[in-house]
């Protein structure tokens, strides 16, 4: 279906399209950058690619010029993606797609703040990871990875033209619906930090908002608190050695960015692991997923007073834990996956303790759904509280529960199936209104899913083979390399070299916790990733906060900031 796209585009825009290709089952379209914002509003309007689910900078420092910038477009109603790519020199800039997509926002800020690309029109191009007295531009190849930095001013997000035009806002909201009041000037309002570290702010978030009272007139947030450079470590590493700090994105899901930064790398190689590898995958995925889920509807649970939720829920959670913990050796950020395969396979006894940490898991579900389905605090609390439009939820590139949550029947399980998902059993929840109780709701309802999958995935786990057999890939095992002089160079040139995949480039995703996870893979043929762009969910969702809680109450913007569910070590990457 992408190739008909590329081909309609091309009689749309016959000398606009610069050039096409393909990229391991992605169409790309190269455009000049006069026409990326007509081309992008025809694909919105015309061809059905509701959602710009990434912005992704490259830097090519021997090419005249220099930048190239991609655009990951989806189309959820026709199930097709799309790459645009417009070249940029050093120096240049690139108009603004921010009118057509609202997710290009924060997207284009990233680019713009990591690789210098200017985009003419944005509303608000500053730094968006790094501090503002940052110099220079860290995910270009001439900056050097070893240099430091002392940022030490903070920024101010509103400035004074800001609060004047949030009172004559809010003057004009009180006179329409309340008759003549008297002026609302800007030393009645009240500028308030939540965060960085509060307790209700759940990570390193910061949103500062203008009160007139209670109600929030206006809100900005700002991220990048622990900002670790992810992706210009990965291109001083092998592509295994980035496989550690996976686990370190979302890490109350780790086990599922392991699995799927895996199929990332081996997308690019052009491998496909073996059965059971596959199913092993799929079990510890969705314990990710349910150990995720609990902890999200926990805290919101306490945001909003409901404690004693927390131990019926949170329990489950750290029985869970001691299982995967037997089974790698590690408790929070976990290393499992390989590129090719697993580390090693299930301890004997692991399935039956899974199936009782399941029963558990039924039963705390089932208690805390009691206790809140029909308690008149915890609706008053949720119900219209942080509602989003399935259209708004789109265009700010929402994915995963909160995306589902505005009714949208989207599961990337299902309709882009991978790790043999289409031969599971599940439904999709969904919610009808896209506020914090939906939210909720159907996270519970996805971890009755997620254990009906691991059931089904324990039932008829595939024996044979755990790995691949090609030692090009991954490690020998280990009597070869104690035994034999192949063996032990075999290893010595995967661990100090690393694989060698094809040069290229890849999109890989899958579902994650909180939504779609992608890892943009570029290869120059060497060991090392040249480019390995993480497309991580909280980002475009959180990028929506601001927009969510204006006009609402101080309590309200907690209680959806928790449904929400933003995991920083992801957001900031």
């Amino acid at each position: 279906m992408s190739q008909k796209l590329v081909e309609r585009l091309k009689q749309e825009f016959s000398g606009e399209i610069i050039a096409s290709g393909g990229m391991h089952g992605d169409e790309t379209v190269t455009v000049a950058p006069s026409s990326v914002v007509k081309i992008l509003t025809h694909l919105r309007d015309k061809e059905g690619c509701e959602q710009l689910s990434d912005v992704v900078g490259v830097d090519y420092p021997d090419r005249k010029d220099r930048f190239e910038v991609n655009y990951l477009l989806r189309s959820w109603q026709n199930n097709q993606r799309l790459v645009v790519k417009v070249d940029a020199e050093d120096g240049g800039a690139i108009p603004t797609v921010s009118s057509v997509y609202r997710s290009a926002d924060w997207h284009e800020r990233e680019v713009y703040d990591l690789y210098g690309v200017k985009f003419d029109g944005h509303p608000d191009l500053r730094r968006i990871l790094c501090h503002h007295e940052f110099e220079g531009h860290g995910l270009r190849k001439d900056y050097p990875i070893e240099r430091g930095q002392e940022c030490k001013v903070p920024e101010k997000l509103f400035t004074d033209e800001d609060v004047q035009e949030a009172a004559r806002r809010a003057t004009n909201v009180l006179t329409e619906y309340g008759g003549v009041v008297d002026e609302v000037y800007p030393s009645d309002l009240l500028m308030v930090n939540l965060g960085p570290s509060h307790p209700a702010m759940h990570g390193a978030l910061r949103a500062e908002v203008l009160l007139d009272g209670e109600t929030i007139l206006d809100s900005k947030t700002e991220i990048g608190y622990i900002h670790r450079c992810f992706e210009k470590e990965a291109e001083d590493h092998t592509w295994a050695q980035v496989m550690p700090y996976t686990d370190r994105l979302n890490y109350c899901s780790a086990m599922t960015n392991n699995s799927i930064y895996a199929s990332a790398v081996e997308k690019m190689l052009g491998v496909e692991i073996t059965p059971r590898a596959q199913a092993i995958r799929v079990i510890v995925s969705e314990l990710g997923r349910i150990i995720d889920h609990l902890v999200c509807v926990c805290a919101n649970l306490v945001d909003i007073g409901a404690l004693t939720n927390y131990w019926y829920l949170y329990n489950v959670r750290e029985s869970i834990y001691q299982c995967l913990e037997k089974l790698c050796g590690s408790r929070l950020t976990t290393n499992y996956a390989r590129i090719g395969g697993m580390s090693h396979d299930f301890y004997d006894g692991f399935e039956n303790e899974i199936r009782q940490k399941l029963e558990e898991l039924t039963a705390g579900t089932d208690d805390v759904l009691k206790l809140v389905a029909r308690n008149r605090i915890f609706l008053d609390r949720t119900v219209d509280v942080g509602v989003i439009s399935q259209e708004d939820a789109l265009s700010f590139g929402y994915t995963g529960p909160c995306l589902r949550a505005t009714g949208l029947n989207y599961d990337l399980r299902t309709h882009a199936p991978y790790w043999t998902y289409d031969q599971y059993d599940f439904e999709i929840p969904t919610g009808e209104n896209g506020d914090t109780h939906d939210r909720i709701l159907v996270r519970l309802a996805e971890m009755v899913q997620s254990k009906s999958i691991v059931l089904q995935a324990l039932d008829k786990l595939p024996s044979g083979s755990l790995n691949i057999e090609d030692h090009s890939i991954i490690l020998p095992p280990k009597e070869k390399v104690y035994g034999t002089i192949e063996g032990v160079m075999n290893q010595f040139k995967l661990i100090y070299e690393g694989i060698k995949v094809p040069a290229g480039e890849a999109y890989g995703f899958g579902e994650g916790a909180n939504g779609e996870l992608g890892f943009y893979c570029v290869s120059d043929g060497s060991g090392n990733p040249y480019r390995l762009k993480v497309r991580p969910p909280c980002f475009p969702i959180f990028s929506a906060f601001s927009h969510i809680v204006n006009g609402g109450m101080v309590p309200d913007a907690i209680a959806t900031l928790g449904s929400l569910n933003i995991i920083a070590g992801e957001l900031d990457r």
